[in-house]
């Protein structure tokens, strides 16, 4: 007798970026309100055809008790000419439990829909693993939130790592290194991060390895107050080893006071918020732009005297385009010089790089003063506030980066 095959109505956020990464075709149905989707959506590699309709009109104007049958009736009157039936459609809310019953609707008219398990907090709390080299002497793994355009990354050798920007939900990184038999040695941050919850103070303290952030960085710039937290004081041309592999620390003050790159054996360099792929970061998130703006640019200056064959390692990411072919967000700096915007103006000096940063910065995100107030230790939060501020993409980058 054969099985009844089930048709899947549901994905994994894993599952929904297995498909982006393959450039599936996908159609999606955001049906959470009108500013929650302008302010953060599902993107992949290529621009994803989308349509955004709030549940709570689906349920007025489809007038029915039933929400099943709103979702039948407002589908026959409103959607028909507007969903396709070539492709899935991928039904997303706040948290998955609305989009399931748009999704049962849906299928009623004979849609292949799809819900997104968890819906956009899921989407966001999804972490990814590459390798950017991987052999005994040195690994790299490039570790990405990619609804956020995070990155951190994982240098090990010889059993040994070093963790390098550590986002907030660390069980990625105590797993990983348990699956790869690694000691965590050290735990470092590039700065003191405004877009999210760094989760190093508490990893290191996890693992009881020590946590480094650079001294300048543990003054809230805003409120002028001390950090609240225990670390070990970063600064320039410090050097760790990891097993066989060294990292050397470069104190670049501009996107923060205290912000550090990580150059490893002299090849790879971790920009955390300096340089990314297709723009650099913003100097103005510790309400000093004109101050810091000059620091940027002698910044770069050094940076931009390494060797044009560096491979640059970002912090973030602006666009899930940026990829290269295999899917990690690198390049090599003579690449970045020839092709990067901001790159490009710091090579026509000071005053043409500052006027061009003080006239590119995009929108200041509010729950960023409190999301420094938290890496400073100096508030809270539980977890539910913790998703609330972190709630939409990273905006480090200069504005023309996510045009």
């Amino acid at each position: 007798m054969a099985t009844k095959q089930v048709q899947t109505t549901e994905w994994t956020a894993q599952e929904l970026k297995e498909r982006l990464d393959k450039r599936e075709k996908v159609f999606v149905l955001d049906v959470r309100n009108r500013d929650e989707f302008s302010a953060w959506k599902i993107e992949g590699r290529e621009k994803l055809p989308m349509l955004n309709v709030p549940y709570f009109e689906i349920l007025e104007q489809g007038g029915k008790d039933d929400v099943i049958e709103s979702v039948v009736a407002y589908g026959k009157s409103r959607l028909a000419r507007e969903l396709p039936q070539d492709r899935p459609i991928l039904a997303v809310c706040a948290k998955g439990g609305t989009a399931a019953q748009v999704v049962e609707g849906l299928r009623e008219l004979g849609y292949d829909a799809i819900n997104l398990a968890g819906g956009m907090r899921g989407w966001g709390d999804f972490y990814q693993v590459k390798p950017v080299i991987e052999s005994p002497k040195l690994s790299i793994y490039q570790i990405s939130r990619p609804a956020r355009g995070d990155l951190s990354y994982v240098i090990a050798s010889q059993r040994e790592a070093a963790i390098v920007d550590p986002l907030r939900h660390i069980e990625h990184y105590l797993s990983f290194a348990q699956e790869k038999n690694l000691k965590i040695k050290f735990v470092l941050d590039t700065h003191g991060h405004a877009d999210h919850i760094s989760g190093g103070p508490a990893l290191a303290d996890r693992v009881g390895a020590p946590y480094y952030l650079h001294p300048y960085d543990a003054i809230h710039p805003i409120d002028v107050l001390p950090a609240k937290l225990s670390f070990e004081f970063l600064r320039d041309g410090q050097e760790f080893s990891v097993g066989t592999a060294q990292i050397k620390t470069i104190h670049i003050p501009g996107h923060t006071l205290g912000n550090v790159v990580y150059l490893v054996n002299e090849k790879y360099l971790l920009t955390g918020d300096s340089i990314f792929i297709e723009s650099v970061a913003r100097p103005d998130l510790g309400g000093r732009g004109e101050a810091w703006a000059p620091l940027h640019y002698r910044a770069f200056e050094r940076l931009l005297k390494l060797s044009d064959s560096t491979v640059i390692l970002p912090g973030h990411f602006s666009q899930p385009k940026e990829a290269n072919a295999q899917g990690l967000f690198a390049a090599t700096l003579g690449e970045l010089k020839a092709q990067n915007e901001g790159l490009k103006m710091v090579q026509q000096g000071e005053q043409a790089f500052v006027q061009y940063i003080l006239s590119s910065l995009p929108t200041f995100p509010p729950q960023y003063v409190d999301i420094k107030r938290v890496n400073a230790g100096l508030l809270v939060p539980d977890e539910e506030k913790a998703s609330e501020l972190e709630l939409g993409k990273n905006i480090c980058a200069l504005a023309q980066a996510y045009a």
